[in-house]
């Protein structure tokens, strides 16, 4: 009989010695080869270079050959598929309850991306609440440091940092800033059980709001998640407050977060992701006060090295032990 196809759907770019001792020995693995989506399905067919493949390595670069794995592409692949394994720990690019009807398991790679993406949301903050981001601007043009940061700028330590979603990312970035320390409130599905003392849940998202110095955003995006930071929530926080979003650009309702930098209710935003990426919106270039970023929350070696090992790992355990790791969410739950 011969071993099981595992395709690599996308690149692997640190992990290449992964790949042999973790799937070589036990899986044949194969390389997308396509230029486009039609070539993609055709290749599932009997006959075609994919048949045989049961499991499935993706990462968000494939996307440029073949697009998302919309239902489309669910549905098109081989009934041979049972587990899609992939790198990273937004999975927004797949459509999950195709899979799921069909009887496709899905993957992620949560604690893989906690330190970078946490390190991240630290820098948005300290860039944010202290100006740090519009200072290192004024200097680069020989105007030293701008006039009248004192009366917009905090120091961190005793502010209140409001997490929305204390998963692996959330609990990370509450470790870092109780050092300052900084009082740490929450919001997750449930409370959640092993989270340090220090970490106070709210059950009611606006009470926690009300309280808020800075929140940040650490929810998956889902349909149900699409604008769930809106109006009400951003006019909830405390006037003068901060979000910081390293989750996704579509969970926070753009236009009312706009609207609240214009009239001075929100500070700041520091912002890793947007609704439309590449683009940004050119209306956030207009406030100069908060920090950009491009998508920078595992953008380094260490990080992408652990994420693609996760995924191949997923892998292997699925080959071995008839099921991988990592589950999504959607097949264990689906309350917020």
């Amino acid at each position: 009989m011969p071993p099981p196809r595992i395709l690599i759907c996308g690149e692997i770019v640190w992990a290449h010695d992964d790949v042999i001792s973790l799937l070589g020995g036990i899986a044949e693995v194969i390389r997308l080869s396509s230029p486009n989506r039609a070539d993609f399905l055709k290749g599932f067919q009997a006959d075609g270079k994919y048949a045989g493949t049961i499991g499935i390595y993706r990462d968000n670069t494939s996307a440029n050959q073949i697009g998302i794995f919309d239902k489309e592409i669910v549905d098109g692949i081989a009934s041979t598929v049972k587990w899609i394994a992939h790198n990273g720990a937004g999975y927004d690019q797949i459509d999950v309850l195709a899979c799921k009807a069909k009887g496709i398991s899905v993957s992620n790679t949560p604690g893989a991306v906690d330190d970078a993406t946490a390190t991240t949301a630290l820098y948005l903050l300290l860039s944010t609440v202290r100006q740090y981001s519009i200072s290192e601007r004024s200097l680069r043009e020989l105007k030293w440091k701008p006039p009248g940061l004192a009366v917009k700028t905090h120091d961190l330590t005793g502010r209140t940092i409001a997490i929305l979603g204390l998963g692996g990312i959330g609990l990370r970035l509450a470790e870092l800033v109780h050092a300052f320390p900084m009082r740490v409130i929450y919001h997750s599905r449930n409370k959640v059980a092993d989270a340090p003392a220090y970490c106070e849940y709210f059950e009611n998202v606006e009470e926690m709001l009300g309280q808020t110095d800075i929140l940040s955003v650490h929810i998956p995006l889902r349909t149900e998640t699409v604008g769930l930071v809106g109006e009400k929530w951003i006019r909830a926080l405390k006037p003068g407050a901060i979000i910081i979003n390293t989750a996704r650009g579509k969970v926070i309702d753009e236009d009312a977060m706009i609207k609240a930098l214009e009239d001075g209710h929100l500070a700041s935003v520091g912002l890793d992701v947007y609704p439309n990426e590449p683009q940004v919106n050119p209306r956030l270039l207009e406030f100069p006060y908060i920090t950009l970023l491009p998508h920078m929350g595992t953008e380094n070696q260490d990080s992408q090295r652990k994420m693609e090992v996760r995924a191949l790992t997923n892998l292997r355990d699925f080959i071995t032990e008839g099921a991988g790791h990592d589950l999504v969410i959607e097949y264990k739950m689906h309350k917020l």
